[in-house]
């Protein structure tokens, strides 16, 4: 993942097309490891395609990936007037537990 990101930084900065010693240098500024075989990879994957294409066309698969959102959605819709009444007495629950957390400063602050 950070080679895909030096890349794109480098892309960011002006270069059209980044080399395995630019990837290595923007690496290297931060005190990464640059992993040769990964930027080899990298190049060789992303030679002569737009960048802007190649996120396109991820963005897409990861929209055919089920996020697995939807069926917890699903089986709360029946109960609704039922599920109001704990999210209440949580909340008050709450509040109780951060009035009691406050009295732990011992009489002292970190400002003072």
């Amino acid at each position: 993942m950070k080679v895909v990101a030096a890349y794109l930084l480098a892309l960011l900065g002006g270069n059209a097309s980044p080399s395995a010693a630019d990837i290595k240098g923007i690496l290297s500024s931060v005190g990464a490891e640059a992993d040769d075989d990964r930027i080899d990879l990298l190049l060789k994957q992303l030679d002569g395609k737009d960048i802007n294409e190649v996120i396109a066309a991820g963005r897409e698969k990861f929209a055919a990936v089920p996020s697995g959102g939807g069926v917890a959605v699903a089986a709360s819709g029946g109960g609704g007037a039922a599920a109001a009444a704990p999210a209440e007495e949580k909340k008050e629950e709450k509040k109780e537990e951060e009035k009691e957390e406050s009295d732990d400063d011992m009489g002292f602050s970190l400002f003072d």
